[in-house]
């Protein structure tokens, strides 16, 4: 029986049995129990060592009934007590037996034995290699002497060999056949590499000198051939076979002398070149740059078809007379450039560049090879400075460049920067009255901007793809600032061309149409900037690639949308206010009677779908039209709140007439997007403010007698236990003083049973003296905050700065959605006429 067991049946019976077991015989069982309660199931036949008494007793008597089975216990542990007597007697017996002496005497004698036999098997293997060693000593001896035999007869063989070549050879040098003297003596020095181990040997080790000796005479046999041979001289002419053969000979004798040799022909060759177009002669000059090439490649056809055809084609001696002219000329040019100076101007730097390029792509195109790899093959392994092209003198010269392109772009955005100067707005307006005409949706100058990037950027990377280009996107990003805002963000802030007409129509279309095209252009520089950051490092070396990012300028224009936006809801609020005005004015405490909806409501109708018919045609990305119409929602809001505190007080039929304006406000703000346009959260937000403002309104329609149903009306609508906030409505409702003293108290009494209260309200952040209407041209001037934006703010943080309402959030477009490329700037010219030619919807 297991001790989890006796456990569990001893807590179960003295559930039952708990008012028979005195409590400390109780407590004292519970805590062995517990004490036993982690051991694993230990049954009485495996238990060892000291006997557990009060373990024992706890199993076979449980419960005070237990002790009747006294006697049988007893019975049954006297048995077990025989049948463990006699298990013990069997071990012992047996253990007798395993430990017989005699048996263990028989054991050590066997291995005794076996040990012997081991001793007398080593000893006859050790007699029996001896034997063997003694039979096969005369046959490693003469094993031994066989192998020395051979090796000696194979190195007189090879040394006869090297002695009967090497006199050919020698003959063969005497009588200057070249063709068999480069077989003789790649025979001879193969021969000789084999005699390397036995150079102590006199005979060999003068052998290896003469051997020496001839290559020697070889070479300055061959360098009077070649100066026979390069002089042309008639008296003695020098076949050209023979000079083919001579550098056969060369290649022979070794690497170094080949390029000794051709070292001495490029020096040769060249000579004439350091003589006439040294740097301080008229003919070195930048302006005769293109008679050193000239020069040079008539000197390469010359090469190719008299001289250097005696030359092994592996020699590539034509890569060297390229690579050495290359040397010469680019540390000419840098001498030359840096003479220059700032008298260097951008078209000989450019002149002289494309000459210097066009000259290396020859010689790629002649050797299909690019000139840089030219180079570094024909770079000598102890050179102390690496190969460089030409046309690398010109790069740290191209600040003159970037310098020039930086007047164009100046020169090209003059036209539209300053105070005086022609705004790039009114250069793409139509002319007033011309209703045919076709809207501009983008400003022609950001066209042209990018169109000039695109022609800069390829010719620089034609040029150059590392500093230069790195420099020439630093100015990238300079100028796209400028015209961001002093082109983009300058025009908002010109006073607008035509003044306001009357007070009724106090919003401008024109300021309209050019915050839409502001919207289109920044967001039409903010894709196309990503797709020229994208281009800049298609084309730049990988180690400027990290380097290269126009983000920061990115950011700029989505400023850009921002500030255009809320010139937009600017004078869609304008266009609200004499509606809101004509509300404020309304004595709502007059009125006897509630009618259908007010007439200022048309107005505010009519006013708001002016604005927004001008607006939807000329914005072509949906999500900056949302974001217009969820702050044009907030600003209605506000300014119907202004409104409403202002014409206080209102009284019941007051407050019901409002309700119905409410609504009919409401349905109109739900339809100004349209279906294409509206979204969730903008339904959600107007819905919301709504809300809101008609709790506020039935609160005030409720009688205030009695007062009790009053307050309680309240805390159902509103949901605070506020004083101030209970004060604000009576205000509203125009309640008199003696009565609000009485209801202020009753509200005390009422509230301080209503835990579940909350302690402010939306009506926390209303402005009992709101004053001027709140303007987005000055926010702080307005402390009306009654309405939450769409994000839970109050209205006055949704008209200073909100984000862009877009369907992921942000309003920086993601990279991703500008799959396209910066590869044709003639599309974004095309593009811009497309969209310049499309018909208003």
């Amino acid at each position: 029986m297991s001790i989890s067991k006796d456990a569990t049946s001893f807590n179960y019976q003295t559930r039952h049995d708990v008012n028979v077991l005195p409590p400390e015989l109780f407590l004292s069982i519970q805590r062995i129990l517990d004490a036993q309660a982690a051991k694993d199931e230990v049954s009485f036949e495996a238990a060892s060592g000291e006997l557990d008494t009060v373990y024992l007793q706890l199993t076979y008597y449980v419960v005070e009934a237990s002790l009747g089975q006294l006697e049988s216990v007893q019975s049954g542990l006297a048995d077990k007590e025989r049948e463990l007597q006699k298990q013990i007697d069997e071990l012992q017996q047996e253990l007798r037996t395993d430990q017989d002496p005699n048996r263990m005497q028989l054991i050590q004698e066997m291995i005794s034995d076996l040990l012997g036999q081991i001793s007398r098997i080593r000893e006859k293997a050790t007699e029996s290699e001896a034997v063997v060693r003694s039979i096969t000593k005369e046959i490693q001896v003469l094993d031994l002497a066989k192998k020395n035999l051979i090796l000696s007869m194979t190195t007189l063989k090879r040394l006869q060999m090297l002695v009967s070549a090497f006199s050919q050879l020698e003959g063969q040098v005497k009588s200057s056949q070249y063709a068999d003297i480069a077989q003789s003596l790649a025979a001879v020095k193969q021969i000789c590499d084999s005699f390397k181990p036995y150079m102590s040997v006199p005979r060999i080790s003068q052998i290896r000198r003469r051997v020496q000796e001839l290559q020697s005479e070889l070479k300055s046999k061959i360098d009077m051939e070649w100066e026979k041979f390069y002089a042309q001289d008639p008296a003695r002419p020098v076949k050209p076979s023979t000079v083919a053969a001579a550098c056969q000979v060369i290649d022979v004798i070794g690497s170094d002398i080949r390029a000794q040799f051709v070292d001495r022909y490029v020096a040769l060759e060249l000579k004439e070149y350091r003589r006439i177009f040294r740097a301080t002669d008229e003919a070195g000059q930048l302006d005769n740059l293109s008679r050193r090439f000239a020069w040079f490649r008539r000197l390469l056809q010359t090469h190719e078809n008299e001289t250097g055809r005696v030359f092994p084609a592996e020699w590539r001696a034509a890569w060297y007379l390229v690579a050495k002219f290359a040397e010469i000329t680019r540390d000419d040019m840098t001498v030359l450039l840096s003479k220059a100076g700032s008298k260097l101007t951008v078209k000989q730097l450019l002149d002289t560049l494309q000459e210097t390029l066009e000259f290396e792509n020859s010689i790629r195109q002649r050797y299909a090879t690019p000139f840089e790899d030219i180079l570094k093959t024909t770079q000598p392994a102890v050179a102390t400075r690496p190969s460089r092209t030409i046309s690398s003198a010109f790069e740290p010269h191209m600040g003159v460049f970037i310098d020039a392109q930086d007047k164009v772009l100046s020169d090209m955005l003059s036209q539209y920067r300053g105070a005086k100067s022609r705004p790039s707005l009114e250069a793409a307006a139509p002319s007033p009255g011309d209703d045919s005409s076709t809207p501009v949706l983008v400003l022609p100058s950001s066209t042209e901007l990018f169109y000039v990037y695109a022609q800069i950027l390829d010719q620089c990377a034609t040029l150059f793809t590392g500093q230069p280009l790195f420099d020439l996107c630093n100015l990238y990003k300079k100028w796209l600032r400028i015209y961001a805002e002093d082109v983009l963000v300058a025009s908002m802030k010109r006073p607008s061309v035509t003044s306001r007409k009357s007070i009724e129509t106090r919003f401008e279309p024109s300021e309209l149409r050019n915050a839409c095209k502001l919207v289109n252009t920044a967001d039409y520089c903010h894709a196309t900037a990503l797709e020229l950051e994208e281009k800049i490092r298609e084309k730049i070396n990988a180690d400027f690639k990290e380097r290269v990012s126009l983000q920061e300028e990115c950011d700029i224009f989505v400023g850009v949308i921002s500030s255009a936006i809320q010139v937009l809801v600017r004078e869609f609020e304008a266009a609200c206010d004499p509606a809101f005005i004509n509300m404020s004015r309304t004595a709502w405490s007059t009125l006897d009677l509630v009618s259908g909806q007010s007439g200022y409501v048309d107005e505010l109708t009519k006013a708001m779908e002016q604005v927004v018919d001008i607006i939807k045609p000329l914005i072509e990305q949906k999500k900056y039209l949302r974001n217009f119409f969820d702050k044009a929602a907030s600003v209605v809001f506000a300014k119907f709140t202004n409104a409403l505190v202002k014409s206080r007080p209102l009284k019941e039929i007051g407050a019901e007439q409002l309700l119905i304006d409410l609504q009919a406000l409401k349905a109109s703000l739900l339809r100004l997007p349209g279906e294409s346009l509206s979204t969730t959260n903008y339904t959600r937000s107007v819905t919301k403010n709504t809300t809101r403002l008609e709790a506020l309104l039935k609160v005030i329609v409720t009688p205030a007698d009695p007062a009790e149903g009053f307050i309680l009306n309240y805390t159902l609508l509103i949901g605070d236990a506020s004083f101030s906030n209970f004060q604000k409505i009576l205000d509203l409702k125009g309640t008199p003083p003696a009565e609000q003293n009485d209801l202020m108290d009753s509200f005390l009494t009422i509230t301080s049973t209503k835990t579940n209260l909350e302690s402010t309200s939306f009506l926390s952040s209303l402005d009992m003296d709101p004053g001027q209407a709140a303007s987005l041209t000055s926010p702080p001037s307005s402390r009306v905050s009654l309405l939450s934006g769409g994000a839970g703010e109050g209205i006055l943080a949704a008209l200073g700065s909100p984000p862009l309402s877009t369907p992921s959030g942000s309003d920086t477009p993601p990279r991703t959605d500008h799959t396209s490329k910066f590869t044709d700037f003639r599309r974004f010219v095309s593009f811009a006429v497309r969209r310049d030619s499309m018909p208003p919807s």
